[in-house]
């Protein structure tokens, strides 16, 4: 008999996800057979799996080592004399619940391919160390993603309690988030536009339309100009809903597209740039996050704003292009 007792960063997910990160290998099939069986019990008692795990709570598996073994994955380890390289962790904010990070462009948010090292895999490894001897079936995922080249402010939970709350805020699109950029032209008005979006998965582009069309999805921005310099502007940018390539496209479409964005902006902007600064993808960086007022396990963050502080080599353009804003 093997016990196990929940912790804190464990609590209020499902038995069932609980056990399936326990044994990772294991079909849900068995595990409803164990608890049917009572193979599988909880706090001593027969159990069906849908019940919300508390602090506290003693999981009992009534099987084989080797059982419960087999069903477990084995920590991938590096070849032989070779360290795994993560990103280095930039924190603009921890506690004992959550984790805000500012990532750097070309830094993945998760794994494109199995091969790939990004700032999921980071994170673990930096809490894997950090609680060592600790026994959690949590692994800290990341809340909210950014575009390989887009950097700033990335949330992510270190309890399941935490993750669940803070995935809900955001999409729910309770948490205010805003973005600084340098787009092509002088912009003098704070705006909120709207529009439809359509993506293209197989080139991974999107196409904005005034009127919705097919499978096109609402999209709103608003803006607002922190600075005008010669040829460009540096706006504040709220992402009020949260689709693909949104900024991007949106103040593409009409007529302001982003320094550096070889997707959707301006060849000759971006070759300007280019040649002076060595930018080779879109400016853009995720500034603040602004929480609402908040009860339950995340209310320490009531009402707070968090801000990621720009990269040098954005603070480099902005000071070439004599771009000043408020709180920068």
């Amino acid at each position: 008999m093997r016990e196990l007792t929940v912790t804190e960063k464990d609590c209020a997910q499902q038995l069932i996800k609980y056990l399936s990160k326990y044994m990772e290998e294991a079909p849900k099939s068995f595990f409803y057979k164990m608890l049917r069986k009572k193979n599988i019990v909880l706090n001593q008692k027969k159990a069906d799996g849908s019940e919300k795990l508390k602090t506290g709570d003693t999981i009992r598996l009534y099987l084989a080592e080797e059982t419960i073994e087999k069903f477990r994955k084995t920590p991938e380890k590096p070849a032989a004399g070779k360290q795994v390289k993560y990103p280095k962790l930039d924190i603009v904010y921890e506690d004992e619940k959550v984790i805000f990070l500012n990532k750097p462009a070309g830094v993945l948010s998760q794994k494109a391919k199995e091969t790939d090292v990004s700032l999921t895999e980071a994170l673990g490894a930096y809490l894997s160390e950090k609680n060592a001897g600790e026994e959690t079936m949590f692994r800290a995922g990341l809340c909210n993603r950014l575009d390989r080249n887009t950097s700033g402010l990335i949330l992510a939970g270190k309890t399941v309690a935490a993750t669940q709350q803070l995935s809900e805020l955001i999409a729910e699109r309770a948490v205010g988030k805003y973005y600084l950029t340098v787009v092509k032209g002088t912009v003098t008005e704070t705006e909120r536009i709207r529009g439809y979006l359509t993506k293209n998965e197989r080139t991974n582009r999107v196409s904005i339309q005034r009127e919705q069309q097919g499978d096109a999805v609402y999209i709103e921005t608003a803006y607002r100009p922190l600075c005008a310099g010669r040829c460009c502007t540096l706006l504040e940018v709220e992402l009020v809903t949260g689709k693909s390539h949104q900024i991007r496209s949106h103040l593409a479409s009409i007529g302001h597209p982003l320094a550096g964005d070889t997707k959707y902006g301006d060849a000759e902007f971006n070759r300007r740039f280019r040649e002076k600064y060595g930018l080779k993808y879109q400016l853009l960086h995720s500034w603040k996050a602004v929480f609402p007022e908040l009860t339950g396990t995340l209310s320490d963050l009531s009402g707070k704003t968090f801000t990621a502080p720009l990269p040098s080599s954005v603070r480099w353009i902005l000071q070439g292009e004599h771009l000043t804003g408020e709180g920068l």
